[in-house]
């Protein structure tokens, strides 16, 4: 049996060359899987269709982005142009999301490789995130009882804001944040278990701080996870203000996954975030997720 990941090669989207985003990292990413023997083939997604958007978007929002007529502070918001390329690939990673939160039932792992745009609220886009892919993902699986209450572990150096926003009177799905409490969003929102992280914090508190907060988790009952495994806590990265090292973080990959898939609860592993000053290193660091879930196949 081989772990199921998610690939399109619209990942990929025209932003420019000298766009501060990364954007070349989803078909690296891509590419090292394959290379590397992690991965042997890709399951490939349908763009995600607007019934399933609008259960954790505006219809509106959704129409404006589509159509290309979302204001302009808005786009300004989000951080990426509004063109053709730009829209499909929102579509189609969200998609993306959605078919390996299905897959993971059946395979009690699965991997997206892109997703995890959590600053996206219901009303709108922001910080490189146009939909929530997971939260589009998560009520998805509840609208069509494929699971009852679901986890949200966000482990980027970011706070997941839409996803606390979006699920703020929901009892069915829980945000667990561990981020940079200095760093973007300026104006954090609440999620259901915020934990904030001083700058400059290093490994061992780190993954202590990880394995306490994990360990109260799994005392609820929590039949659904999905993981949102930023590598922007990484000690060379341009937006983090953490400093974990290579080794923690595949550390915390292993732990987190592990924890959950030793408990029979499927999930769902999406990228995060990203933006390290050596562009080999990331595309290194994002595949810990996948070879920390690969492993225990």
């Amino acid at each position: 049996m081989e772990l199921p990941v998610i690939n399109h090669e619209d990942y990929f989207a025209k932003i420019g060359d000298d766009h501060k985003f990364p954007i070349q990292k989803f078909g690296a990413l891509a590419n090292y899987l394959i290379n590397k023997n992690i991965v042997k083939k890709f399951y490939t997604p349908y763009p995600c269709s607007d019934q399933t958007l609008k259960r954790a978007h505006s219809e509106t929002y959704i129409k404006k982005v589509k159509n290309k007529s979302l204001d302009q502070n808005l786009i300004k918001k989000i951080g990426f142009p509004l063109v053709d390329s730009v829209v499909r690939r929102s579509l189609v990673a969200t998609g993306g999301t959605v078919l390996a939160s299905k897959l993971a039932i059946n395979y009690g792992l699965a991997c997206n490789t892109a997703g995890g745009s959590h600053h996206a609220n219901f009303e709108g886009g922001a910080g490189y995130c146009v939909f929530n892919d997971v939260a589009v993902s998560a009520q998805y699986l509840l609208d069509r009882g494929l699971a009852g209450r679901i986890l949200i572990v966000d482990l980027d150096v970011h706070q997941g804001n839409g996803n606390s926003d979006i699920f703020k009177n929901n009892r069915n799905v829980f945000t667990f944040s561990m981020h940079s409490k200095s760093n973007y969003p300026a104006k954090k929102s609440i999620s259901d278990l915020d934990v904030e992280l001083e700058d400059n914090l290093e490994d061992k508190q780190y993954l202590k701080t990880l394995k306490f907060y994990l360990n109260q988790l799994n005392h609820e009952n929590f039949d659904y996870v999905f993981y949102i495994a930023g590598v922007d806590i990484h000690f060379n990265d341009r937006l983090g203000k953490l400093k974990i090292s290579d080794e923690g973080i595949k550390e915390r990959d292993e732990i987190v996954i592990e924890n959950f898939f030793s408990k029979g609860i499927p999930l769902c592993g999406v990228l995060g975030g990203g933006y390290n000053k050596d562009f080999d290193k990331l595309v290194e660091l994002h595949s810990f997720l996948h070879q920390s879930c690969a492993k225990l196949f």
